[in-house]
């Protein structure tokens, strides 16, 4: 499902999504190019600064929720969100447990929801899952502090009634701007 960079443009009639997760508060200003045009940008926590959510918010209506590292005013955030976006049924959720063995709060959330799509982070590690019909994604961590080697975050794409589509945003070495 991963096809790297983004190579042609999502159908016209698609759901357009903007995955991140674990800015640690700092948000590469390449995302804006990005996730131009996008319907929703899902924040799936360790935001880090209100002023991350803000420069979302002028992209694109956001979805997030708390990381492990979110006080301050970040610790209104959820622990997890739920929205409908042109039919599709969006979920987030900060630690949901290792790729295909989710945590029980993941797998309440999946049941109680039942998402078409479940944006997770934590973990640094950019991956998908499923859990039962749930495509679960983790976009990886697009912050500068952490233990990954890499920055990522993802464009998702359903047209109607059909499969997802993912490109990964590449945004460089962790530590500097691309």
């Amino acid at each position: 499902m991963d096809r790297g960079p983004l190579t042609a443009a999502p159908p016209a009639d698609a759901v357009r999504l903007g995955l991140i997760s674990d800015t640690h508060g700092w948000l590469d200003p390449a995302l804006a190019e990005h996730f131009a045009g996008v319907d929703l940008i899902v924040h799936a926590g360790d935001v880090g600064d209100p002023h991350v959510l803000a420069a979302l918010e002028a992209m694109a209506p956001v979805l997030a929720v708390r990381g492990n590292i979110d006080g301050g005013p970040l610790a209104a955030l959820p622990l997890s969100a739920v929205r409908t976006v042109r039919g599709v049924r969006v979920a987030a959720l900060h630690i949901a447990g290792p790729p295909g063995r989710p945590n029980a709060e993941a797998r309440a959330l999946v049941a109680a929801e039942a998402p078409d799509l479940l944006v997770v982070g934590h973990s640094h590690v950019p991956g998908f899952s499923q859990v039962g019909s749930t495509l679960v994604v983790n976009p990886g961590a697009a912050g500068r502090h952490g233990f990954h080697a890499r920055r990522t975050a993802y464009l998702l794409a359903r047209g109607d009634g059909g499969d997802w589509q993912a490109w990964r945003i590449d945004l460089g070495p962790r530590g500097r701007a691309r």
